[in-house]
């Protein structure tokens, strides 16, 4: 799930080649240094609501520094290599979460430019026209109409004015905060109350449709269970949480005629999004790896795996940025 990008970054190191140097030490292969990038979205234009939200010309800028780096491969391989005490040095993989259209649209044509592969996380309840809740808020506030404040007073927050880009990006900040955690249905309930409230029509094709997941795997990307909802797996009884899982893998194996090797938690924060029982589910479904959104790169845990993507533009600083996450221990359940 994504909204407006508050980042806190791992201490910067000085550029230039003890950048090189530092990434060769962090990421020496065997069984240590894989780097795994997370991305949600690629907007074919700049948002000027999400100025940090990556963009065809950005993410492609990335993928540059990217080859420039590292060994690129897919995630499936890397999982077994490191499994195997075989991962290459300077190893990444590229992820996306969620299932937005603008993956296949979008990310698709720039990673075969490229001649690099990703493994996209796709939560199948939200396919085919659905929209997940945080982008229900997202719209709402972005096209509602200027001196129109948004009542939230049913959510316990204050009138939120909305002249301002940046009021309207403290608004979303406000409301997604307040409803992050809330229990599954009565957040839906109370993000549906929202928008009926609305007079004018939300976006109904942000996320993929069924045959754009099958263009991507016909393209050689992979495809990985992200549940069918996108849940807190946390918040859930467990054996909702076990439904939500293996529904989304059930799904997406029968849409593409294969067996699902991969799993992304949703949200994925270690011991607040899910618990030790969540990855004893997803072992037992049979999953070879699965992806957290920890930072770090100290963790060998194949059902566990952290994430990070660097911000910055330079190749030395994005390489020294990718070092020091590597050099840090990854949190886990």
């Amino acid at each position: 799930m994504r909204a407006a990008r508050q980042l806190t970054a791992p201490p910067a190191l000085p550029g230039g080649a003890l950048g090189r140097a530092v990434l060769r030490l962090a990421s020496p292969g065997g069984t240590r240094g894989l780097s795994i990038m997370i991305y949600h979205r690629v907007l074919a234009a700049p948002d000027p609501l999400f100025p940090g939200e990556t963009d065809r010309a950005s993410f492609s800028h990335q993928l540059d520094l990217l080859k420039s780096s590292c060994n690129v491969l897919p995630l499936l391989d890397a999982v077994r290599l490191l499994r195997e005490g075989r991962l290459p040095p300077r190893a990444a993989c590229i992820t996306f979460d969620d299932g937005y259209a603008d993956n296949a649209t979008e990310a698709l044509p720039l990673l075969l430019r490229h001649g690099l592969h990703a493994t996209f996380f796709v939560a199948t309840g939200f396919l085919d026209g659905g929209r997940m809740w945080n982008d229900t808020i997202i719209e709402l506030v972005r096209k509602a109409p200027a001196g129109q404040p948004l009542a939230a007073a049913s959510l316990g927050l204050p009138v939120l004015p909305l002249d301002t880009l940046e009021q309207r990006r403290a608004a979303i900040s406000a409301l997604i905060g307040k409803l992050k955690y809330v229990p599954m249905t009565q957040r839906l309930d109370q993000v549906a109350a929202l928008a009926a409230r609305a007079a004018y029509p939300l976006a109904d094709d942000l996320m993929m449709r069924s045959e754009q997941v099958v263009q991507l795997s016909r393209a050689g990307m992979h495809i990985g269970a992200h549940t069918a909802n996108h849940p807190i797996l946390a918040a859930l009884p467990a054996h909702e949480a076990a439904d939500e899982i293996a529904s989304g893998k059930h799904t997406l194996e029968t849409l593409l005629g294969e067996k699902l090797a991969l799993f992304a938690y949703p949200n994925g924060k270690p011991g607040t999004d899910y618990r030790a029982e969540h990855v004893d589910i997803v072992r037992e479904l049979g999953f070879e790896g699965a992806v957290s959104t920890a930072w770090g790169g100290r963790c060998t845990d194949l059902l566990q795996l952290p994430r990070f993507t660097p911000w910055d533009r330079t190749l030395p600083r994005f390489q020294l940025r990718l070092a020091s996450n590597l050099l840090l221990k990854a949190q886990r359940e």
